[in-house]
């Protein structure tokens, strides 16, 4: 049974933190969470998922796709979930979806194709987040999607496709293809994959990339769990190719802990002493975001990494500044801003776009706070650079209602002065016990 969610004080002070250590648990990955509900409810069978993700963004897909028609019952700390083999049970639907990307476009590209009339919604930051890369792709081959306010942008109201043969006409033989741009969210690309193997003619369907592919990690991610969900699909850098006949239950699917909430408390390991241990994400992750242990190295923090979870222990001396191309781990770069505020030299993080249509304009936003604590800040359209100050100053800290941002510079307190976390409740999206297990790998007294 799902348990209510954690309520926090408006404000949250984070007191010094002198030294941690210990070992955690982590919660289920979001981005492995929803994709495996989206799958399993796709799939012929019912699945079992284990250590499905409790928190906002999983809770919107879930009800989405309950209106939708799926069976999905909690169980323990998974979920039961009935597939439609391809065909959801209800036609016509109003889909509100938070702030959840991986909702909202993988949603939108699933029901391209239902048959059925749809609307899809969010908050009012979902609504300046865009998506028309994915619905230009999806309009293409026949999808009927419209606006129903700023062009480019949710809310969407999806019709039938038209009568084609979706998706879109090709010579007799000929694979037909569908194009999408790949430079400002992977999950336009995401999304197009897991709806493709239920749409993919006989000859199959060919799933191309314009452009710069951006967090190509995640794209590897949806690719091998579609495979596990017993789709065709095949290639890689910028072309992939995926057969029809839809998505099989494998019976069980187990989700990996979060990589990207792993690296607030590996990174607390490398600032406050540790050795910290996370437990859920090891040497055989899907996740591409436990390549910030590199940058945790390349600092000079001592990183061990087993089968099923990765230490951090703080060096000798302080950590070395870095300059870092961050295009494959934007939301694991968030934690190396901050890691800089304890590194001597500046930190530049480069290949970060995509942090300004997240939860918020996470450069801006980022910028914004870091330099509260006393830190230089530079920025530019795509980067970051951030020069510690000798001493921190107290500050408190706007979260812009991002998640990450609460978590990320809450570590600021490792460096001996209070954070004041405003809006704390926003780290339930992914993480609702986050300031309860920050707290547990305290230690008490002096470093």
């Amino acid at each position: 049974m799902t348990e209510a969610p954690r309520a926090w004080p408006a404000v949250l002070t984070v007191e010094p933190i002198a030294r941690a250590r210990g070992e955690i648990r982590l919660p289920g990955s979001k981005s492995m969470s929803n994709r495996a509900l989206l799958l399993a409810a796709l799939a012929q069978g019912s699945t079992g998922l284990s250590g499905l993700l409790d928190a906002d963004d999983t809770r919107v897909m879930i009800a989405a796709l309950r209106a939708l028609g799926i069976a999905i019952a909690r169980e323990g700390d998974g979920a039961r979930v009935d597939g439609c083999g391809g065909r959801f049970p209800v036609a016509a639907a109003e889909l509100h979806l938070g702030n959840a990307g991986t909702a909202m476009r993988s949603l939108a590209a699933a029901l391209a194709f239902a048959g059925g009339s749809y609307r899809l919604d969010g908050v009012a930051r979902m609504r300046e987040r865009p998506i028309g890369d994915l619905v230009d792709a999806l309009n293409a081959i026949g999808a009927r999607i419209r606006y129903l306010g700023a062009a480019g942008y949710p809310p969407l109201l999806i019709e039938p496709a038209v009568p084609a043969d979706p998706p879109g006409e090709a010579a007799a033989g000929a694979v037909p293809a569908v194009r999408v741009r790949g430079n400002v969210s992977s999950q336009f690309l995401s999304g197009l994959l897991m709806a493709a193997p239920a749409q993919a003619p006989a000859q199959g369907l060919d799933v191309l990339v314009e452009g710069t592919l951006i967090s190509q990690p995640y794209v590897a991610m949806t690719v091998a769990m579609m495979r596990a969900f017993g789709a065709q699909v095949d290639g890689g850098a910028g072309r992939y190719h995926v057969g029809p006949g839809g998505y099989r239950s494998p019976g069980r699917y187990a989700i990996e802990g979060d990589a990207s909430g792993a690296s607030y408390f590996l990174a607390l390991g490398a600032i406050a002493g540790g050795p910290v241990r996370v437990h859920g994400v090891g040497r055989a992750s899907l996740q591409g975001d436990l390549a910030f242990t590199e940058v945790l190295a390349t600092m000079g923090a001592q990183v061990e990494v087993g089968s099923d979870w990765v230490q951090v222990q703080a060096p000798a001396g302080r950590l070395r500044a870095v300059d870092i191309d961050a295009t494959a781990i934007p939301d694991a770069a968030m934690t190396a801003a901050v890691l800089a505020l304890f590194a001597d030299g500046t930190t530049r993080i480069n290949g970060i776009g995509s942090w300004r249509v997240k939860e918020t304009d996470r450069i801006a936003a980022m910028a914004t706070e870091i330099g509260k604590l006393g830190a230089t800040v530079q920025s530019g359209p795509d980067w970051i650079a951030v020069t510690a100050p000798e001493r921190l100053q107290e500050a408190w800290i706007d979260t812009y209602d991002d998640h990450r941002m609460a978590m990320c510079l809450a570590l600021a307190a490792a460096r001996g002065v209070r954070v004041h976390i405003r809006d704390p409740q926003c780290v339930s999206k992914t993480f609702p016990d986050y300031f309860v297990e920050l707290e547990r790998l305290r230690v008490p007294g002096p470093r």
